[in-house]
C-alpha cells in the first residue's frame, strides 16, 4: 500500500486552528479513495506560506522524506505547501530525487507545469533531449557497439565508412589483458580473494585499468552495475547496457547513480569479444 504524508498550514489569526484539522480530514478523505495508508501527518500553525526556512513542519517532511519514510505528499492544494514558486520548485526537485510525489485536492499531482512555464520547458527540453541520447546509445548497443566506457582488456578500434568518417563503438580484445583477465577469474575460483589477487597483481607489476594499481574493487566490482572484473558479462560475449540511469542531486549539483531493474536491461550477444568461457564463468 502506498505510504503518504499529509500536510496542511494555515497562516492567519483570521483562520481557524479546525481549520487545518478541516484540510486533514479531506486529504484523509481523499487517501482512503486512493487506497492509500497515513503514514505521517505534518503540519505548521499561524506560519506565512510566503517562505519555508522557519516552518519546523514542512523542514521535518523534507527530511522523513529523504529518510523514505513515504512515497506521496498530499496537501488540499500546492499554495497551501508556499505560495513561494522557488520554495516550491525546491521541494519538488527534492522529493523527485528521493522518489515521492507531490499530490493535492486542488491540482492532482505536481508536475513541472505547476512550478512554473519556463522551468517546465527547460525540464522537458533536457528530458526529450536525454530520450534521444539513450534511443541512439541503445541502437548502437543493440548493434553490438559499445554504448559507455571502455573497460579492462578491450581497446576502441579505429576505423572510418565508406564517406570517411569514424565508426564509433567498435572494441577488439587485447590479448595480454585478455591473458590477466582469465588469470584474475582462475585465481578466484580457486579460493584466492580479490585484495590477494590485486596484491599479487601489483607484485608482478601488471598495469591495471587505466594503468593505475590494482585495488580489490578493481577485481570484484559491483554486482548490480556489473563492474569490475568477475561480475562483468562482456566478458563471456554478452554486452549488457542500461544498468543504472543518474539523476542529479539537486543539493550538490551531482550526478548520482540509481540502479535499473533487469527488465530494463539490454542484453546483447557479442561472440567476438568473449574472453572467458561459460565454465569458468558459471565456476
Amino acid at each position: 500500500m502506498t505510504r503518504t504524508a499529509l500536510y496542511a498550514r494555515y497562516s492567519s489569526d483570521s483562520q481557524r486552528e479546525a481549520s487545518i484539522e478541516d484540510r486533514f480530514r479531506l486529504c484523509r478523505e481523499h487517501a482512503n479513495l486512493e487506497g492509500w495508508s497515513v503514514a505521517g501527518i505534518y503540519q505548521d500553525a499561524a506560519i506565512s506560506g510566503a517562505s519555508t526556512v522557519l516552518r519546523p513542519g514542512f523542514q521535518q517532511l523534507v527530511r522523513d522524506a529523504q529518510r523514505g519514510l513515504f512515497e506521496i505528499v498530499l496537501a488540499e492544494a500546492l499554495d497551501r505547501i508556499s505560495r513561494d514558486q522557488a520554495d516550491v520548485a525546491t521541494l519538488f526537485k527534492h522529493l523527485k530525487f528521493t522518489g515521492v510525489a507531490i499530490v493535492t485536492l486542488a491540482e492532482g499531482e505536481i508536475s513541472e507545469l505547476h512550478v512554473g512555464l519556463k522551468g517546465t520547458m527547460n525540464a522537458l527540453f533536457l528530458k526529450d533531449l536525454a530520450l534521444k541520447t539513450h534511443r541512439g546509445l541503445r541502437g548502437r548497443v543493440e548493434r553490438g557497439k559499445a554504448g559507455g566506457g571502455l573497460c579492462y582488456g578491450y581497446r576502441v578500434m579505429k576505423k572510418l565508412d565508406a564517406e570517411g568518417e569514424p565508426v564509433r563503438g567498435d572494441r577488439e580484445i587485447v590479448p595480454e589483458e585478455a591473458t590477466i583477465v582469465r588469470r584474475i577469474f582462475r585465481e578466484y575460483t580457486e579460493g584466492k580473494s580479490p585484495k590477494a589477487i590485486a596484491l599479487d597483481l601489483n607484485t608482478d607489476s601488471i598495469p591495471g585499468p587505466l594503468g593505475r594499481h590494482w585495488g580489490d574493487t578493481s577485481v570484484r566490482g559491483h554486482v548490480i552495475r556489473g563492474n569490475g572484473i568477475i561480475n562483468n558479462e562482456l566478458y563471456t560475449g554478452v554486452l549488457v547496457w542500461n544498468r543504472q540511469r543518474f539523476i542529479k542531486d539537486p543539493a550538490t549539483g551531482r550526478r548520482v547513480s540509481r540502479a535499473n531493474p533487469p527488465s530494463k536491461w539490454i542484453r546483447t550477444e557479442v561472440p567476438h569479444l568473449r574472453i572467458v568461457e561459460d565454465e569458468l564463468w558459471r565456476a
